[in-house]
């Protein structure tokens, strides 16, 4: 498997394009916005982009979901039916935030704890991580050690729970009970900011001692 980060809109927003290395299939998670920036990161790769896939709907992870699915032709997998009210509010969202307008869309598939996604050749567990949102998911390679976890984690912080629907508790009980036993060596791609490693963020992450 192989991944480029492609930080998409105002808010630098790890959107992430992963593919199967040898089927070159690959998936757009959180395409936020700038599609122009990452359909010519799939191009440069020679990637073929099968499918979206979504941690949660806020704006800068939703936003140009369903351009793209419809540019494309795509399936939308993700979140969890959770953040359904926030599918449902994007284009007010959109307005509040300064966003190019979004266009409305419907996942082709719900993702809950346990399922997993397939890209090409490559096996996604899916992990549901609520408290930033209701329906926040997490996807995880356990072959490459690596974990795609949106706004749950950052390195040496948390995601935010004062939007509706968060819950700082939830939050915190996903982290500990849901990501970091997956093992110190993960590997995570955070929603902003740089990479970092569960074993790191147990030692370091002040939200986390």
């Amino acid at each position: 498997m192989r991944v480029v980060i492609i930080p998409v809109t105002q808010f630098e927003q790890n959107c992430t394009l992963l593919w199967c290395e040898e089927t070159k299939q690959g998936a757009v998670i959180d395409p936020g916005g700038d599609l122009d920036q990452i359909l010519e990161a799939a191009a440069e790769e020679g990637v073929t982009i099968s499918k979206i896939l979504l941690t949660h709907a806020h704006i800068d992870h939703a936003g140009g979901t369903g351009e793209l699915a419809q540019k494309l032709g795509i399936p939308i997998e993700g979140p969890h039916e959770g953040d359904q009210y926030w599918i449902d509010g994007l284009v007010q969202q959109a307005k509040m935030f300064g966003f190019p307008p979004a266009l409305p869309f419907k996942p082709d598939r719900w993702l809950h704890q346990g399922d997993t996604v397939q890209v090409g050749n490559v096996t996604l567990d899916v992990r549901h991580c609520p408290g930033h949102t209701p329906g926040h998911v997490v996807f995880f390679s356990p072959a490459d050690r690596l974990a795609i976890v949106g706004d749950v984690l950052f390195q040496n912080s948390i995601g935010r729970t004062d939007f509706p629907g968060g819950n700082y508790d939830q939050l915190i009980s996903a982290i500990k009970d849901n990501l970091l036993p997956l093992g110190d060596d993960v590997a995570f791609i955070p929603g902003h900011g740089p990479m970092s490693t569960f074993g790191d963020e147990k030692k370091y992450n002040p939200f986390l001692s």
